[in-house]
This record gives C-alpha cells, sequence and structure tokens, in this order.
C-alpha cells in the first residue's frame, strides 16, 4: 500500500495456517506485524486479536483476498470527519474485472438464508426479496448509509470496536459482520457505504458452490447454518427494522 498518504501498520493475523505462509511473511515482508494463534479462533476471533495489537486510532479489516486502490483509505476516513455519528465505513467492492460486487445489504429475515441457497430462491417471491436485501433497487454508485456490509473490508475506530467489546467470538465464520453493523446502529452509530472508496475483492464464495441438498455436505454451510441460528437467537426473528436512509 505504498500510495496511502496517511500513517499506517500492517498487522496480519495467521489463524493456525497450514502452509508456509507464515514462515514466508517472516522472511519476506519484514514491515509486517505478523501474529500466530496455536488455534483456528475464527473471523472474528482473527480480527479481534489484530485489534488489539494495533497501535493507531483507526482499523482497517481486511480479508487477504481484497487490493486496494489509490485514495481508498483516505476516502473512507474523510466520512469520520463528515459526521461524529459515523461508526463504520466500508468501501465500493469490485469484481476483478471492475464491475460492481454487492456488498451492502439490508438486515436479513429468517427466510434470507433459506431463499439464498435453495431452489425457492428463484421463485418471482423469492427472487423479489432477494433483490430487496441485496437493496438491488440502487445502483451502489453512491454513498448512503445502509443496514450492514461485508466484513471484507470494513473501517472504523479502535476505541469504538472495544467499547462493542470487539467481534462476537461465538460466530465462528460469517454473520458477524451482520452482529457488528446491528450493534453500531445499536450505539446510534451509522454504517456508512463509501463509494468513493473503490477495492477489488477476489471472492469466491466457498459456502455456495453447491446448491440444494448438495450443499448440506459442505462443511462451511454448515457452518453459516450455525451462524445463522445463532444471529437469530440473539436478535430476534422479525427484521424489519432497516436503518437504510436515502
Amino acid at each position: 500500500m505504498s500510495n496511502v498518504s496517511v500513517p499506517y501498520e500492517i498487522i496480519i493475523v495467521d489463524n493456525a495456517s497450514t502452509d508456509d505462509s507464515a514462515e514466508m511473511i517472516e522472511h519476506e515482508l519484514s514491515h509486517v506485524r505478523l501474529i500466530q494463534s496455536e488455534v483456528n479462533i475464527g473471523y472474528g476471533g482473527g480480527n479481534n486479536k489484530g485489534a488489539q495489537h494495533a497501535k493507531g486510532e483507526y482499523l482497517l479489516i481486511l480479508n487477504p483476498d481484497v487490493t486496494v486502490l489509490e485514495n481508498s483509505i483516505e476516502s473512507m476516513l474523510e466520512k469520520f470527519s463528515e459526521d461524529e455519528h459515523v461508526g463504520l465505513v466500508a468501501p465500493q467492492l469490485l469484481h476483478p474485472d471492475k464491475s460492481i460486487q454487492y456488498s451492502a445489504y439490508r438486515f436479513p429475515k429468517t427466510t434470507t438464508p433459506i431463499l439464498r441457497r435453495t431452489v425457492f430462491g428463484k421463485t418471482p417471491w423469492g427472487r423479489k426479496h432477494l433483490s430487496w436485501f441485496m437493496m438491488a433497487d440502487w445502483d451502489h454508485l453512491t454513498s448512503r448509509s445502509v443496514d450492514w456490509v461485508l466484513g471484507g473490508a470494513m473501517m472504523m475506530k479502535k476505541e469504538m470496536l472495544q467499547q462493542l467489546k470487539g467481534f462476537d467470538e461465538n460466530y465462528f465464520l460469517y454473520f458477524e459482520d451482520v452482529d457488528l453493523c446491528r450493534r453500531m446502529w445499536q450505539q446510534n452509530k451509522k454504517v456508512i457505504y463509501c463509494a468513493e472508496s473503490r477495492m477489488v475483492h477476489y471472492h469466491k464464495r466457498q459456502s455456495a458452490q453447491k446448491g440444494g441438498v448438495l450443499a448440506l455436505f459442505n462443511p462451511l454451510t454448515r457452518v453459516h447454518i450455525r451462524s445463522a441460528v445463532y444471529y437469530f437467537k440473539k436478535w430476534g426473528l422479525q427484521r424489519e427494522d432497516s436503518k437504510t436512509v436515502d
């Protein structure tokens, strides 16, 4: 990230990887701070561990499959100075071909995960619901407040994450980002989608490679289901309280 105009540090959390990536980082990336965990503590646990070691005022949570484009970090930082009620900012994510990847959503209802993983999502009612969930009524080309954003790239103040007591580690994977954004809104802090900030996400959704009954044999799908069950037990079954503002 040599094109970033603000001071920064890079912290990589190795979540008990089984390849030689940690060794490569130690030997070839001397400017990177490597934090290693002896066991895989999940997405939320890994980010919490990295945040504990961060020295800066702001945290930029990034998945390893995200590439930061020029002026993206600066554009996100500006959102905090524009409005004291901003709690979390996320960039516009792009596919490798630079087309927009939808990464801002409305809070899910209990039917949402089912419709996303079964043939029912292809019915007229299912398509209408998923269009609503993915905010397809908006072109995602402008900045605005949204219910929640994909956790692959998000910025917040370290103090704010500490106030929220970090990511909920009861989620091993999936729904941590929804949960964190909901807690931001609970504290009267806005979640902002920043279209001026652009990052490329080389994303392949492993939990949805197979559909229908075959999806249940995918371990990540089962993890996703467990996270969804925990989320709705925690927050309740009705998800009508959208915070989106045009």
